[in-house]
């Protein structure tokens, strides 16, 4: 999966809450990704509660992950604006995709319920660590465990391995890609004339 990650060379810089909305984006897609290589495994995610329940645990896992890596800028102030906005903007995401496709509930309230397990998730991943090789094995086990929670029984064993062993260390290098050039200020060359966007 290749994600567009680099900003025009002549635009000014990028606030927190411009770049959360680029991470936003990315987060989306790679979590839909994470999804689609389940269903390619032969997990059961139908379009459906189920897919959407995986969806938002996945999209949770990433919100915190772009979060510890804003941590590693050494500004709190950035960093909280930063995952605000993220945590914001990809639950509008998901609420729209939900609310569209099962229309049991206004996306409002789907948005409200992924903002509220963000920040359930976050005191269950509090306590892993991440370092500049990224998230500690405990990180990725308890992404597993959450995973397999809202998966049919028959499949939540194997789901735990797959998404430690696979869709999770994957997921996570794509984010630190797409992160590092979102932050990266240093000037570049358009190629061809044109330059790829964040978003």
């Amino acid at each position: 999966m290749r994600v567009k990650s680099q900003w025009f060379k002549a635009e000014a810089p990028k606030t927190a809450t411009e770049i959360a909305g680029a991470a936003a984006f990315i987060v989306f897609r790679i979590a839909q990704n994470a999804l689609r290589n389940m269903r390619n495994a032969r997990f059961e995610l139908p379009a459906g509660p189920l897919y959407f329940a995986f969806l938002a645990e996945f999209l949770a896992f990433l919100t915190l992950c772009a979060d510890r890596i804003a941590h590693a800028r050494g500004d709190e102030a950035w960093r909280t604006e930063f995952t605000t906005a993220v945590a914001n903007r990809v639950g509008a995401f998901l609420a729209d995709n939900e609310a569209d496709l099962l229309g049991a509930d206004p996306p409002d309230e789907i948005k409200r319920r992924f903002i509220a397990l963000v920040n359930l998730r976050s005191a269950d991943y509090a306590d892993c660590r991440w370092d500049d090789d990224g998230p500690d094995y405990r990180f990725l086990r308890c992404l597993g465990h959450r995973v397999a929670e809202v998966m049919e029984r028959h499949d939540q064993t194997w789901a735990v391995s797959q998404v430690i062993d696979s869709e999770a260390p994957e997921a996570v290098e794509l984010l630190r890609r797409a992160m590092a050039g979102l932050l990266d200020t240093s000037p570049r060359r358009p190629r061809g004339g044109s330059a790829t966007r964040g978003e």
